[in-house]
Parts: structure tokens; C-alpha cells; sequence
């Protein structure tokens, strides 16, 4: 196993081997690339078969592929299964001018996904792009877009990230707003666990509104971002826990000055009690430069625990 600038085993990439896995063929034409679980049905068109589910629940299972295709789901509760996970590749197709699976109906899930290559005029291109209720997202690739999530407010859901991989994602350019690897808007929770953050293009790996964050296990590689930002930003702030992480910052940055920051566009949120304890970050060697590991804008007390911190990281700055 992989060890750690501090001599520890590095937390369990346990998403890259999507990365590396051989994308497969197109989708056949002779069998349905969608296929509806409960009935068995197939279908050519991904709406087709959420239309098919209507304001019921069910399973869509996706056919091995490049799918260049989107859609859009307003009722229902839809589980969206790749029958080969990372093998089915969602490729440089938006609905509405916003992601490939556009969420705004009475749950989702995403389970074994590709989402890449995802672009539109507005600069926020995603692979998904949430606008109420739950979601549940595991065992997925999101890459080489302007971003991988991105969410509109809905205080009383709860957005799950699992397992997955965020790759070659984010954007600061063309006098545009900010892209991020993961953006979420007021949700009520945002839990984070065992993914990957990697290679961003710019923005921060993860910003979010949300009142309560769980963000444990993962790992945030910034080594090979370009032209990036923070690793964790909580906007309005937030309580809840990040624990277990690994952070690495990279060279390339457009700011450097904090790893994760509380509330540094407003206090909309409490934190008091926000618990950040068993992380390691590091800069890189002879990088010549000092951060801040949690960078605080709230003025409210903060649970922060013992982390493993490298040369030239501070422990806390109050902003």
C-alpha cells in the first residue's frame, strides 16, 4: 500500500480504478441502452425511461457505452445503475444547458457512472445538476468538465457522496463565476465519504452552503491541479465533522492561503462546535511558502482536534 509524506498508509483510493479501466465500446444498436428493472422494458431514449417511471420509483439500468445523451427527471424516485459500474460513460451531452441528468423530482441515485467531457455557455457544465430532494451518489467518475455536482438550495435534503472520484474539474476563467468539483447551495446536509478529489482546473474540490457536513475518509490531492483554490470551502459555514482526510496541496494554485475555510462569505450558517480532528495535510517539498490548515471567518468556536499537519501549515487563523 501507498504511504503517506507522514509514513502512515495513504487512505484507500478506493475510485481510481476507473480512471485507468479500458472504455468500452459504444452502446450496441441492436439492445436498449436503458432498460427500466421493474418491467424489464428497454428503451433508446434516457427520458423515455424516466417518463416510463413517471411519479412511481424505479431502477434504470444503463447499458455499457458512451451514452451521448441527457435527461431530465421532475417526479418519481429514479435509480440510475450502470450494469457494468464505469462502464457506461456519459459523454459531453447537457439538458437545459446544464448537465447530463438534470434531478428536480422526489429522489435519485447514481451508481457506478461516467460523467465527462460536460461544457455549456454559462461555464457550470456537470454531470448532475441537483435541484431539490435526496441523492445518493456511489461508485462514480466525474471528469475533464467545469463540474462535477452542482446543486441549487433545498434546506430540508440531503446529498451523499460515496466512493466516487472527481477529476480534472473546476474553472475560473472567461470573467464567469467560479466552477467547482462539487458545488452544493443550501442543502441541509452534504456528507462526503472514501472519494477522491484530484487534478482540479481551477475553483475549490468542495464548496458548499450546506448546514451540516459530514466529510470523512477521503482523500484531496492537489498536487496536479492547476490554477486552483481551497480544498474544503463552507461558504455560509456549517456544523457537523472533517475527519480522516488526506490533504495534499499542489503548486499550481490561485490561492493558496487555507486549506478549509469557515464561513468566509457569510455567517448564514452556525458553526460552533464544527469538529475537524484526525486529518493529515501537507505542502509540497521545498515549496518555500506557508497556509493555513482551517482558515475562520464564523468568530465561533470551532472543535478542532489533532491533525497532522507538515512544515509550513498553521494550525488556525482567525480571519
Amino acid at each position: 500500500m501507498a504511504k503517506s509524506l507522514f509514513g502512515r498508509p495513504l487512505l484507500p483510493l478506493l475510485a481510481l480504478p476507473l480512471l485507468f479501466a479500458p472504455i468500452s465500446a459504444p452502446a450496441q444498436s441492436d439492445a436498449a441502452p436503458y432498460v427500466v428493472a421493474e418491467s424489464g422494458r428497454g428503451y433508446g431514449r434516457l427520458q423515455d425511461a424516466i417518463d416510463a417511471i413517471g411519479e412511481g420509483a424505479g431502477t434504470i439500468r444503463i447499458a455499457p457505452g458512451y451514452h451521448r445523451d441527457c435527461a431530465v427527471q421532475t417526479v418519481g424516485r429514479v435509480a440510475f445503475v450502470a450494469a457494468e459500474p464505469g462502464r457506461a460513460i456519459f459523454d459531453g451531452v447537457t439538458c437545459e444547458g446544464k448537465a447530463a441528468l438534470v434531478l428536480r423530482g422526489s429522489g435519485a441515485r447514481v451508481d457506478g457512472l461516467v460523467f465527462q467531457n460536460m461544457r455549456v455557455p454559462d461555464g457550470n457544465g456537470a454531470g448532475i445538476r441537483l435541484e431539490k430532494s435526496n441523492l445518493d451518489v456511489a461508485n462514480s467518475l466525474f471528469r475533464n468538465s467545469e463540474e462535477g455536482i452542482l446543486t441549487a438550495d433545498d434546506p430540508a435534503a440531503t446529498l451523499t457522496i460515496d466512493r466516487s472520484t472527481f477529476s480534472r474539474l473546476g474553472r475560473c476563467d472567461r470573467g464567469l463565476s467560479c466552477a467547482h468539483s462539487v458545488y452544493t447551495g443550501v442543502y441541509g446536509r452534504v456528507v462526503v465519504t472514501r472519494t477522491r478529489f484530484e487534478k482540479g482546473s481551477g475553483g475549490h474540490y468542495l464548496k458548499t452552503r450546506a448546514k451540516q457536513v459530514d466529510v470523512s475518509d477521503n482523500s484531496f490531492d492537489d498536487s496536479q491541479g492547476t490554477t486552483t483554490n481551497y480544498m474544503i470551502d463552507l461558504s455560509s459555514g456549517a456544523t457537523g465533522r472533517i475527519a480522516n482526510n488526506l490533504f495534499v496541496q499542489g503548486r499550481d494554485k490561485e490561492n493558496y492561503s487555507a486549506f478549509i475555510t469557515v464561513a468566509p462569505e457569510g455567517r448564514d450558517n452556525p458553526s460552533r462546535g464544527l469538529a475537524i480532528a484526525g486529518n493529515r495535510a501537507s505542502l509540497p517539498d521545498g515549496i518555500g511558502r506557508k497556509s493555513v490548515f482551517v482558515a475562520d471567518w464564523s468568530g465561533e468556536p470551532l472543535a478542532i482536534g489533532t491533525n497532522e499537519l507538515g512544515p509550513g501549515l498553521t494550525r488556525f487563523e482567525k480571519r
